[in-house]
């Protein structure tokens, strides 16, 4: 494994991570009330990862299934994360 791939993959999964937290209080903001501490973390991951998704979301639009709407840019974005991930890890 080289260096370059280690730090790559780590940096990957420091993302993912990150996606993975927006997802949970995304969730958890739709579901319920929540306290202020989880508004603010919701904002932070907004700022971390809207860069990344924003283009993405330009291009691949959320797709409506009922009363709801998917955000197929997210899960494009994650499941680029996880492909990436793997591939620097292995390199």
């Amino acid at each position: 494994m080289s260096l370059i791939g280690t730090l790559l993959g780590y940096v990957l999964t420091v993302f993912l991570l990150l996606l993975i937290v927006r997802l949970v209080l995304d969730w958890a903001s739709v579901l319920t009330t929540v306290p202020s501490w989880v508004s603010r973390g919701r904002e932070l991951t907004h700022t971390a990862t809207e860069p990344v998704i924003a283009p993405v979301r330009r291009v691949l639009g959320p797709v409506g299934a009922g009363g709801v709407a998917i955000d197929l840019a997210f899960t494009a974005v994650l499941l680029a994360t996880f492909l990436l991930r793997s591939i620097a890890f292995s390199l």
